[in-house]
């Protein structure tokens, strides 16, 4: 009876979810809710992981936090993210100087290396690339690769607390967030985080293809990201965000370059 009872669940869960319109390979057989709590779990998993994730204390640094806060804030606020007021959305930063890279959970939890904010040149370019994660959290891109990645009954346990050893609970957490941290999506998943970059950003006045000059940069790096080797031509990708900034018609110019140098010399 379980499981029919688990099937029936699934099946009520996809029929109503506005992803199954768009065909098997968008699937995503949660609801909204689902995230919420998704994301809860593994953030709490990697608060409990100080060794792996080694978080940079805020009261030690509540300069750089209220500057990535305010970068997330404009993002938040352009009018254009559509789970603003469901999810979470909170900043934290990873001690990880060798690492370029930032990530959201489900839910909204955004995670920013000090690797990627010690390279990048200027404010825009690193909303560009929160705007962009954000986008996978806000377009649920997460749990749609989580459930291809490692199948819904996984996903359910967690989110309905239904296994009873904690051990295997607290496992299945674990296996959720280190599928996070490496986490290939499709092309189709990285085109639309992309161009909703530009989306949330063309609001405000950041220049809006500003994720375009992270790829533009690290193409051009001799060692580029793991991470990067999975995801669609740095090229192809610049020219897209132009494009899709230009189609918009976002009036966006600041890069506050001077003020994010003063940030990266406190890290």
């Amino acid at each position: 009876m379980k499981y029919f009872a688990s099937i029936f669940l699934l099946l009520s869960i996809t029929m109503g979810c506005k992803s199954f319109k768009k065909g098997w390979n968008d699937l995503n057989v949660f609801p909204v809710s689902y995230d919420i709590e998704l994301g809860k779990q593994v953030s709490g998993d990697i608060a409990s992981k100080a060794k792996d994730f080694p978080i940079l204390p805020e009261s030690q640094y509540p300069d750089v936090y209220r500057y990535i806060r305010k970068i997330t804030s404009k993002i938040l606020n352009s009018g254009k993210v559509e789970n603003k007021s469901q999810f979470a959305w909170e900043v934290k930063i990873i001690k990880d100087d060798k690492t370029l890279n930032a990530f959201a959970t489900p839910g909204g939890y955004i995670y920013v290396y000090t690797g990627l904010i010690k390279y990048l040149d200027a404010e825009d370019q690193l909303a560009g690339v929160l705007a962009h994660e954000i986008a996978h959290a806000d377009r649920r891109h997460s749990t749609k690769q989580l459930t291809k990645l490692l199948g819904t009954q996984i996903l359910l346990d967690i989110v309905l607390n239904s296994v009873s050893d904690k051990k295997q609970a607290n496992a299945n957490i674990g296996k959720v967030t280190t599928a996070l941290i490496g986490l290939k999506f499709s092309r189709s998943h990285e085109a639309e985080a992309d161009k909703y970059s530009v989306i949330y950003l063309c609001p405000t006045d950041y220049s809006a293809d500003g994720a375009a000059a992270f790829f533009e940069k690290i193409k051009n790096n001799p060692t580029p990201p793991e991470w990067l080797s999975t995801h669609p031509s740095s090229s192809h990708r610049v020219k897209d965000i132009h494009g899709e900034k230009a189609k918009l018609g976002c009036k966006g110019n600041r890069h506050y370059r001077s003020e994010y140098q003063r940030i990266k010399k406190m890290l």
